[in-house]
């Protein structure tokens, strides 16, 4: 096995990873350089596939105000989110875009070179920027690809993974054991800081909008190292994924789309999400999502449609050229103005428990982005939160990072020893087919975890994972990088169903339709009027 040292170890190669490299490669405090591990090729990530923008309470978006974005998000997230990370998320976010149009993030302009907002659900206010229309996670990415590429302190490793961290005695961080598919060989990093970087889990769902490597990798990772994991039985269904019913990645049509003017309509053209709630197709995605699954349930002849006619084909054409594209290579005719859409699994809102910085519950171990849970999103995102608390966040952890003192290891003492050995030695390992089993686990938690959950589904999902351990075995190494995420997928399952029983309330994203009564606004140790504007 190979033996690396770093200053800083960052895993994941999405917007919180690549920026957090990017501003780590101006200090001049990291000595042994900077190592960005990513499982695929550097630039393919979550972050690619985010359409709609990120939020930005900018002082030229007179309509707008941090107050403002304060109340939306945690009125979102139905009063479960922590109110200083809110406040510290929102006032730092115009300053996030701009270190993104430094980094050399182009964001849409009109004709005055003024920045462009859109309105997205559950704002009030345009207030998302966006790039190249509607690719801004695109846009974002290859401007952070490229700054961290010009960077001559920053190492990239591709098609790699880590699968195991290094905790001493002592129980801090050291460094991680990273699997290299590419030389199908290990090696060990040591580093002063470890940061997860590592994404979602959409994986573990039969539909999601989610790419393949969205396995919960960091997640587990996090978990078996002690770290706290909360709010996992929070994950967002998006209400518009293209109806494809592709079981490895749905494209999603993003709720920028229904913020210019599109509307939900069943196959018949009638508007119905109104008749639910006023805000109708603006409404928070879990409400639009638990309206369309409960009509689809209801009505299972009918079909769902996002009707663009208000928007009108050629601007639709020119603001959204990325779904244009994609309607027209699944088929789908825009000329006729509907384009067909189902909820599909999304987004994470919990985590491996982190303030603002990324700290955790272990030292030296760092989580930022999607894998950590700062408590921003409560029991439902609010529309754009995410890239944007993966940009303040990272920034955050680097002015950390910049005045942390590093020292090297003189010693590697017993407990990494015996991790080493793990991946060190020869084993004797089964084989599997992993294509089958991952299908039976995202039908399984598609089935019984979904939008809709109940105590009778949970157990049995909980069986039905059960099984699927058994066949898969307790040894830590696998064989390939396929059997690592498999494990990291059933793992990342059970600690979602765990969370589901054990909530009984329906709440946000979490509906249990077993329990009629729902958990009233929690306000934690605020009062009213300190969290909401009047």
């Amino acid at each position: 096995m190979k033996y690396s040292n770093y200053s800083v170890l960052i895993i994941g190669g999405g917007a919180a990873g690549l920026f957090l490299a990017h501003k780590l490669s101006f200090s001049n405090n990291l000595k042994d350089g900077i190592l960005l591990v990513t499982k695929g090729k550097l630039g393919e990530s979550n972050t690619k596939y985010a359409q709609g923008g990120i939020v930005g309470v900018m002082p030229d978006n007179k309509e707008d105000s941090t107050e403002l974005h304060i109340k939306e998000t945690i009125s979102s997230g139905c009063g479960l989110n922590d109110f200083a990370s809110v406040s510290f998320i929102s006032e730092h976010s115009c300053a996030a875009i701009e270190d993104l149009i430094r980094a050399g993030v182009q964001f849409d302009r009109d004709e005055n070179n003024n920045l462009i907002y859109t309105l997205e659900g559950a704002h009030s206010v345009p207030r998302i920027l966006h790039g190249a229309g509607d690719a801004t996670g695109r846009v974002i990415e290859e401007g952070l690809v490229d700054a961290v590429l010009r960077a001559k302190n920053i190492e990239v490793y591709e098609n790699a993974m880590a699968v195991d961290l290094l905790l001493d005695r002592a129980r801090d961080c050291k460094g991680a054991v990273i699997y290299r598919a590419d030389i199908d060989d290990y090696e060990a990093i040591y580093s002063g800081a470890t940061v997860l970087a590592t994404g979602g889990v959409g994986q573990v769902y039969k539909y999601t909008t989610n790419p393949s490597l969205a396995t919960g990798d960091g997640l587990v990772l996090a978990k078996s190292a002690g770290c706290e994991i909360k709010d996992m039985e929070f994950i967002q269904f998006h209400p518009t994924a293209l109806n494809v019913k592709d079981d490895v990645k749905m494209p999603l049509v993003s709720e920028s789309v229904r913020g210019e003017g599109a509307v939900i309509v069943n196959r018949f053209g009638e508007e119905f999400i109104s008749k639910y709630d006023e805000r109708g197709s603006l409404a928070p995605r879990d409400v639009v999502s638990g309206i369309v699954h409960k009509y689809l349930k209801e009505n299972p002849d009918d079909s769902i449609y996002l009707d663009i006619s208000r928007i009108g084909l050629e601007n639709f054409e020119r603001r959204f050229p990325t779904i244009t594209s994609i309607c027209r290579e699944h088929d789908i005719i825009l000329e006729n103005m509907l384009i067909p859409v189902t909820p599909s699994a999304h987004y994470c809102m919990g985590g491996v428990k982190a303030n603002v910085a990324g700290e955790t519950d272990v030292n030296n171990l760092f989580a930022i982005g999607e894998v950590a849970c700062t408590g921003l999103h409560g029991a439902n995102r609010l529309a754009s939160n995410s890239l944007l608390e993966c940009i303040v966040c990272a920034s955050e952890l680097a002015r950390k990072i910049d005045k942390k003192e590093f020292s090297s290891i003189k010693k590697i003492d017993d407990e990494i020893k015996k991790t080493l050995s793990i991946y060190d030695e020869a084993r004797e390992l089964p084989e599997y087919n992993c294509d089958e089993i991952r299908r039976r686990i995202k039908n399984i938690m598609w089935r019984y975890v979904g939008i809709e959950r109940e105590e009778k589904g949970l157990l049995q999902a909980l069986f039905d994972l059960k099984e699927i351990g058994r066949i898969l075995g307790s040894d830590k190494k696998c064989l390939n990088r396929e059997q690592y995420e498999l494990k990291n997928l059933l793992r990342v399952a059970e600690i979602i169903t765990r969370a589901a029983f054990a909530r009984k309330k329906s709440i946000g994203a979490h509906k249990r339709i077993d329990y009629i009564e729902s958990e009233p606004l929690i306000v934690g140790d605020y009062r009213e009027d300190e969290l909401f504007v009047k």
